[in-house]
């Protein structure tokens, strides 16, 4: 994808020639970059102060990668025939969720450690060990994939949808790894609230059982909603990549922006409002920050 200059051609001619197929939106960009790099620095403040260090290399590096990509895109709408912006923004907003969605990972071990592993059919450590993985295969083959598509030279005869190929490959695993994901927490969800525990008692008469509060009641409502809005993206991304680089899908902004960029805004803003560090493991449910600080290292650790 090389550089052309664009003087002397009209916005329309601009537009077709744009590796986007249309000149990015100012407005947009600068309201994503906004409210991305303010829930980033949120989550930065937020985790220093609850020693939640785990949302570090998730939730902030998110957010950083979603404002250097909505950057690129701002870059894009003055030099749109520019193809270095593009292959930042392309590669970034394609990578970005993935950290986000490692932290919906975490966040659910550690509800099943207060709610009760007996209902769940994998330990807070299987979880971490299954989904993460599958985040990181995913993570790898999506960076290659937007590595070789935002590359791809179309005047050396480079076609960038091999690399679009695989970024499909890669997203459609990560959704798959969702979707299994969100059949194995539905079932911990029914088996707690039936009181169907998946394994036995291993000391009889001993609670295993924790109270689901109000507090953990909006946890789990807010990993709802942001798992549910990343499935949206993830489809989004994966339908957008069948039709190709120059489908209708891809060529149509506001898809993007809606189905993507404010699908992530919602998702991260989630854990900015309904905060772990305060509704998963407060000092009044019974654990201290410092407690919270040594369970944060050992999910890390897996």
């Amino acid at each position: 994808m090389g550089n052309h200059p664009t003087e002397g051609l009209s916005l329309d001619e601009i537009a077709r020639m744009s590796p986007y197929n249309y000149i990015p939106s100012q407005p947009v960009a600068i309201a994503m970059i906004a409210l991305f790099a303010v829930s980033t620095l949120m989550h930065t403040g937020q985790a220093i102060y609850h020693k939640t260090w785990f949302l570090l290399p998730t939730a902030v590096l998110c957010g950083c990668m979603e404002v250097l990509g909505w950057g690129a895109r701002l870059w894009s709408h003055y030099q749109p025939l520019n193809s270095i912006p593009f292959q930042i923004q392309i590669t970034c907003t394609i990578i970005a969720p993935t950290p986000l969605l490692a932290a919906t990972f975490i966040i659910f071990g550690r509800l099943i450690d207060r709610l009760g592993s007996i209902y769940s059919r994998l330990t807070p450590k299987q979880y971490a060990f299954l989904f993460l993985g599958c985040d990181l295969i995913s993570l790898s083959i999506q960076a290659v994939g937007g590595g070789l598509a935002a590359t791809a030279d179309k005047e050396k005869g480079e076609d960038p949808e091999v690399g679009g190929h695989i970024m499909l490959g890669g997203i459609a695993f990560q959704l798959f790894a969702i979707t299994v994901f969100c059949i194995c927490s539905g079932e911990y969800i029914w088996r707690y609230l039936k009181k169907r525990p998946f394994h036995k008692m291993t000391v009889p008469g001993q609670s295993t059982r924790g109270s689901l509060t109000n507090k953990l009641t909006f946890m789990l409502a807010a990993l709802t909603l942001s798992t549910f809005v990343l499935v949206i993206r993830s489809v989004y991304r994966t339908i957008e990549l069948i039709d190709g680089w120059n489908g209708t899908i891809i060529s149509t902004e506001w898809y993007f922006c809606v189905f993507d960029g404010s699908m992530i805004v919602i998702a991260i803003y989630l854990l900015n409002v309904v905060h772990p560090g305060i509704f998963l493991l407060g000092e009044d449910e019974g654990h201290t920050p410092e407690k919270y600080k040594l369970l944060s290292r050992s999910t890390l650790s897996v």
